[in-house]
């Protein structure tokens, strides 16, 4: 024994209580398997038994767990239809050749496919041109933009330059031209009022004439309408003139900042809309490059290759007769729906095998564990393998054992397939568990339970007595016994008749009353046929 299955020696001597052992023991019982001990025991076991009767021996036996299931592959690739839409086959491969990666499996009928996409082909061509014509527009709006915002700007800078120049030249000149005239005639004035007061004494002395004093009159009259003249430009220029003209060039410099916020905005609405406009053209041709390349994708679905080497597996091969109806295969010309299961691409190379454990047992099951596997087709072939992992959920027994609860145990098949295993060939595990060396031993058909206690009928005479036993590790065809028997004493095989029980063997504790269900085997509920503890042997 290597020192893995010592190890598992030790954690089942001490995780095995007496509650599971009598357990395991009744599941073998109600699984019948005396007949499988009377076909399957060695010719040393044989002579053990005699008339129904078997003497208790020293020996060692190993404890396994016999499973059924089927065989699978270890990697199994689907070819389902990827098109969106249904499909028909065009061409498709023979159901149980096998092929290699990258043969054609199966061939789409893809002239519709085609006619979109020429279709969308001339679709993205227009978007295309489309989106051209609206980059052209964008940048042509753009030049636009910049020409009429220089403009604007040229009118605003003319406009301060304007304002500046009246400011600081033609109003300061004129301002200077008024108040040069007033000064003028002002002197003018004064030289010919001088001119005049002096007429009047000379008038008076009779050294002018009356003529020559009213031209001096006259002179001085105009003198004053001129200086009256130059007042009043001076005060009409301040008081109306210069602020006219302030305001019309201060108000021409807005009306240049107005129009340059004006030609602003508007172009720059401009630009947003082509902007948005290439926007829309892009995200249509981008769209109608995603369909383009999404038919051209669904195109490349139409022929469907070998994603792997494996052995073609209709998937109509699996479903027939699941729901009450059976599907012819896919042939040419069958239409196939979208994501469709067509067919399996089971690698037969290396195999596995799923094979079931009662949960009552499936605490002894563990990675790592040996395991021999037979299958039905062909039993003589007998295969070596390792538990890879055992099922997370419980599976029921179905409509005819809901009370059954069994895990799936996925065992690797160490050798290749040389023996050209096929996936769902029926195959029968025994698991390796411990081995029990040099104990006291009884087969299993020997042990009867009765409210927990385990025990066994010993010949008295040509009746028989019900003795308690303490039981060990169980296997399928044999029981470890702890207390109650001695080597050399024989058991009964079967279930004696209420005629045939004597009661109690002195042996055990206190009498049972005859006749009263004494020393009748205890079947756990339900009809199912758990999994069960096996011998090797």
């Amino acid at each position: 024994m290597n020192q893995a299955n010592m190890s598992m020696d030790r954690r089942i001597k001490r995780g095995m209580s007496t509650t599971v052992v009598l357990s395991i023991v009744a599941i073998i019982v109600v699984a019948g398997l005396g007949v499988a001990l009377m076909r399957g025991g060695g010719e040393t076991e044989q002579q053990g038994m005699s008339a129904g009767v078997f003497d208790v021996r020293r020996g060692s036996f190993d404890i396994t767990v016999p499973a059924t299931g089927e065989l699978e592959a270890l990697s199994n690739a689907e070819i389902r239809n990827q098109l969106e839409v249904s499909a028909t086959i065009m061409e498709i491969v023979d159901e149980g050749i096998t092929v290699n990666k990258g043969d054609v499996l199966i061939r789409f009928n893809d002239d519709e496919l085609k006619d979109r996409i020429k279709d969308e082909e001339d679709d993205v061509a227009a978007s295309l041109n489309a989106l051209v014509a609206a980059q052209a527009k964008l940048e042509i709006t753009i030049k636009e933009q910049e020409s009429e915002l220089e403009k604007a700007d040229l009118k605003i800078t003319l406009a301060e330059l304007a304002l500046n120049a009246w400011e600081e030249g033609d109003a300061v000149s004129k301002r200077s031209q008024l108040a040069l005239d007033k000064e003028i005639a002002q002197k003018d004035f004064a030289k010919v009022a001088a001119t005049f007061e002096a007429s009047k004494d000379l008038l008076q002395k009779k050294f002018i004439s009356l003529e020559a004093y009213r031209d001096d009159e006259m002179a001085m009259i105009k003198a004053r309408a001129k200086l009256d003249q130059a007042e009043l430009d001076a005060e009409v220029y301040e008081k109306y003139t210069y602020i006219q003209e302030e305001k019309q060039k201060k108000s021409d410099l807005d009306q240049a900042r107005a129009e340059r916020e004006r030609v602003g905005q508007f172009y720059e609405a401009q630009v947003v809309q082509a902007k948005s406009e290439v926007e829309s053209r892009e995200h249509a041709l981008a769209s109608d490059e995603e369909r383009l390349a999404k038919l051209r994708r669904q195109l490349e679905y139409c022929t469907v290759f070998a994603p792997s080497d494996g052995l073609v597996v209709y998937a109509t091969s699996l479903e027939s007769g699941r729901h009450g109806r059976d599907e012819p295969p896919p042939q040419v010309g069958t239409a196939v729906s979208r994501n469709r299961r067509i067919m399996l691409l089971p690698d037969t190379s290396q195999m596995i095998a799923a094979i079931k454990v009662n949960e009552a047992l499936v605490g002894l099951i563990e990675a790592g564990q040996q395991v021999l596997i037979t299958s039905d087709a062909l039993p003589d072939v007998m295969l070596t393998g390792t538990v890879r992992d055992v099922g997370v959920l419980a599976e029921t027994g179905g409509w005819r054992d809901p009370n059954r609860r069994d895990y799936t145990v996925s065992v690797l098949i160490e050798e290749g397939n040389e023996h050209g295993l096929k996936p769902s060939m029926r195959a029968t595990g025994e698991i390796f568990i411990d081995s029990a060396r040099d104990v006291l031993h009884v087969p299993v058909p020997a042990i009867s339970m009765d409210g927990g206690q385990a025990y066994v009928f010993v010949p008295q005479g040509v009746r028989f007595a019900r003795r308690p036993v303490s039981v060990g590790r169980a296997s399928e065809m044999y029981v470890e016994v702890l207390s109650g028997l001695e080597e050399g004493e024989q058991v009964l095989l079967r279930e004696p008749s209420p005629e045939e029980i004597i009661g109690e063997d002195a042996a055990g504790p206190s009498e049972v009353a005859m006749g009263d269900g004494a020393g009748r085997r205890e079947r756990p509920r339900g009809s199912g046929r758990p999994a069960r503890a096996s011998a090797g042997g």
